[in-house]
């Protein structure tokens, strides 16, 4: 992904009235934009505020997240979590590990983040939990894969929560013209449309998140 779906004019004035970054997530906003390369993949601040407000309202004792980047969106859904709660976040990444812990620390989460790093079809089956809430942002052409390890584990009147499901806009495209991610992501979205075990909304947010609830 290389562009979001949001006017910038609109962006800006939207996240005028959100409320600010915490001084870790801003810090972390900055590094990234700054060091690391792909850095539009970060959730950023209008994103990250939606994620941290869904899951301050659904207050999650479990979290799982595919897809860390360099952790904000992990920072974000980790202040929702009730007491006791974990998230768990995977990325096969290791060279963006130490940045990812260093923000995790700054933002006081230590205790709540538990990072794994690897192939996520691989750490998923090793963690023995019952999430209530999943964030899928990782390799599109593996969401449907990642949906079906994880739906029958959600807790009934759980969310999942899947990013870049209109990618750049392409999913509208004509079959024959999407790229290979574009047609994974509309391929994804018609999964999720013809299963009967869920509800679901398609939010236009930024690159577009399908919100996801487990009947």
């Amino acid at each position: 992904m290389t562009k979001v779906l949001f006017l910038e004019s609109i962006a800006v004035y939207a996240e005028k009235y959100t409320t600010p970054e915490s001084d870790a997530l801003a810090a972390l906003n900055r590094e990234t934009n700054v060091k690391i390369d792909k850095a539009v993949m970060l959730s950023g601040h209008l994103q990250g505020a939606f994620l941290q407000m869904f899951s301050y309202a659904l207050q999650p004792k479990t979290i799982i997240e595919l897809g860390t980047f360099t952790g904000y969106s992990a920072i974000c859904m980790a202040q929702g979590l009730q007491a006791g709660g974990v998230l768990h976040t995977i990325d096969y990444n290791e060279e963006l590990a130490d940045i990812t812990g260093k923000y995790i620390e700054a933002a006081g989460m230590k205790d709540k983040i538990i990072q794994h790093t690897g192939l996520a079809a691989d750490i998923l089956p090793r963690i023995d939990a019952i999430p209530d809430l999943v964030f899928i942002d990782a390799d599109k052409v593996n969401y449907g894969l990642y949906y079906d390890m994880l739906i029958d584990k959600l807790r009934p009147g759980g969310f999942i929560l899947a990013d870049n499901v209109l990618y750049e806009g392409d999913v509208m495209l004509p079959i024959e013209q999407q790229s290979k991610n574009a047609r994974a992501m509309h391929q994804f979205n018609e999964k999720i449309a013809a299963d009967e075990r869920v509800e679901q909304m398609l939010l236009p947010l930024r690159d577009g998140i399908m919100v996801i609830r487990r009947k």
